[in-house]
């Protein structure tokens, strides 16, 4: 099998690559628009933190530029561009996106998987934006970003992995060469400087580029209902934990810090959650022990789970806390140069 994975990720590799060779031959067109096109993206599959970094450029641009922010709409029921709106939900527009729109109303959310369409839809509309933020769309060539903010796992170092299917790499390491940034997420908080220098050795970092460290904290525990009471939860209660995300175990470990006693169900990525799944959560949530006793979960997965018919009862007792990321140092540095170009590029 090892064996088999082997030959299919050389096969896709070799895919890959030349379509990479096509695009920096000009043999397939990449779009220019006249408004700065920020991608954050990566070169994994899943799990780098994409969508809490993305929040962080949102927040520190909304207050200054008409801001969008562009998705494919990943697992979404519908096709095309949409635009999110109050009754949109996660099969409408897919699950970030609807996060992020819950986050941040002022801004503008869509979802294209045709990137250049989905600009041009954004950008006919009457108050069209002044920055679009590209989420997940670093390998979307078809439009020709002004910034590239990469991604990569401190967990799963990069130049360890493979391409798929035998790996996770979505493309290989030397595609990093057009990263403008580069951030190393999920971080010990307290990584030394020699380890730092150590990643930008193996990353090779280039003289155009630079290369940040964050990692993840956690925000206020939030409600699922609205308006609902937040609970201190103590050292003797007990939770469950539901996730559908790529890597719970970060999520899981922090919920540790208010009690040991923790139940963990795990679905899939983006999982479209059922009735049977819900019949599952509250049957699990009933023979938990304690008498004090909650359900948390993660703010992606909230958006999902908001809309299930669970018992009421249940519902009161279903929470989630935010990822905040936080650079280890140089985060005021960052973001002020990403609105400094913003603002001198207007168009």
């Amino acid at each position: 099998m090892k064996a088999l994975l082997c030959i299919f990720s050389v096969l896709y590799g070799f895919g890959v690559g030349v379509r990479n060779l096509l695009f920096d031959l000009g043999i397939l067109k990449s779009r220019r628009f006249a408004i700065p096109i920020l991608c954050i993206g990566n070169i994994t599959v899943g799990g780098t933190g994409k969508t809490p970094h993305t929040e962080l450029l949102i927040d520190a641009l909304r207050h200054k530029f008409r801001v969008a922010c562009l998705s494919r709409g990943y697992k979404r029921k519908t096709s095309g561009f949409r635009l999110a709106d109050e009754r949109s939900t996660a099969g409408d527009i897919g699950d970030e996106p609807l996060q992020i729109h819950k986050k941040f109303p002022d801004i503008l959310v869509a979802c294209d998987a045709d990137r250049v369409h989905g600009i041009e839809k954004l950008m006919a509309l009457a108050e069209p934006p002044q920055v679009i933020l590209l989420d997940d769309a670093f390998q979307h060539r078809y439009v020709q970003a002004d910034k590239n903010i990469v991604l990569v796992d401190y967990s799963r170092p990069v130049m360890e992995d493979h391409l798929l299917p035998w790996g996770r790499l979505r493309e290989g390491v030397h595609a990093l060469k057009r990263a403008d940034f580069l951030i190393v997420t999920k971080c010990p908080p307290d990584l030394s400087p020699i380890d730092q220098r150590i990643w930008s050795k193996h990353l090779d970092i280039k003289p155009y580029q630079q290369l940040f460290f964050s990692t993840t904290t956690y925000g206020e525990i939030c409600p699922l209902v609205a308006g609902g009471e937040t609970p201190q939860p103590g050292s003797e209660c007990g939770i469950l934990c539901v996730t559908g995300i790529a890597e719970p175990a970060p999520y899981v470990e922090h919920l540790k810090s208010y009690t040991p006693h923790i139940t963990t169900l795990r679905y899939p990525d983006h999982h479209a959650f059922t009735g049977r799944d819900i019949q599952h959560i509250v049957r699990a949530f009933e023979q938990i022990p304690q008498e004090e006793k909650y359900i948390f979960t993660t703010e992606k997965d909230a958006v999902r789970l908001e809309t299930c018919h669970f018992p009421e009862e249940i519902r009161q007792r279903m929470y989630y806390v935010p990822v905040v990321p936080k650079f280890i140092r140089n985060q005021e540095a960052f973001l002020n140069e990403i609105s400094e170009y913003v603002r001198k590029n207007q168009k």
